[in-house]
């Protein structure tokens, strides 16, 4: 398998979700949801940082980690569609960048169950964000659908760039990259 050509396939897939060209198209909310994860990139840095991460751990935890982010992320998005509080959710997700570019950065190593609860409080705020957005007549459960899909996209995406991590070289590239991340959360938490 050619883990080049896949990552630039995965990359070119997420494209489509940056466009909202088409006025009238987001009333039913699928959508709107598949465009929300693309709108920021504290989401898409920490969607791609979970597929990273959760590839490097290896075994099981390559789908465990990364699904437990999206039902987690799944029941933030319904707290903040029927306005279900959560106290600090723009720190919490700036928090949340940071993190998990340390994760990556320092390649941390934890069981499956400890990844999949780390990565589940930082999906709690990302969905909650997602949630309150929902626009004006739009269906819910579409809305929910489509972040969901473009969350596991963008999980896709952080996987297969783990899989180009070759080497020594390869492995130096990815940690500065985590490092880039978590150094985005921070100016996040900055202001």
């Amino acid at each position: 398998m050619n883990y080049r050509r896949t990552a630039i396939a995965l990359a070119l897939l997420a494209l489509p979700g940056i466009a909202e060209a088409h006025i009238g198209l987001h009333a039913d909310g699928t959508l709107a949801g598949l465009g929300h994860p693309f709108s920021g990139l504290d989401h898409i840095l920490a969607m791609v940082a979970v597929g990273f991460w959760a590839s490097t751990l290896g075994g099981s935890a390559r789908w465990i980690v990364p699904s437990a982010f999206v039902a987690v992320m799944a029941l933030g998005g319904v707290m903040g569609i029927y306005g279900i509080g959560l106290p600090m959710v723009e720190t919490g997700i700036a928090l949340t960048v940071a993190a998990l570019g340390l994760l990556v950065a320092f390649d941390i190593k934890v069981p499956t169950p400890v990844a999949a609860a780390i990565v589940g409080v930082c999906a709690l705020f990302h969905g909650h964000a997602h949630g309150t957005e929902l626009p004006g007549m739009s269906s819910a459960a579409g809305y929910v659908a489509g972040f969901m899909a473009a969350t596991i996209l963008l999980h896709l995406i952080g996987i297969g760039l783990a899989y180009l991590r070759f080497g020594k070289a390869g492995q130096v590239v990815g940690r500065l990259a985590g490092a880039a991340v978590a150094l985005a959360g921070a100016a996040l938490l900055a202001g």
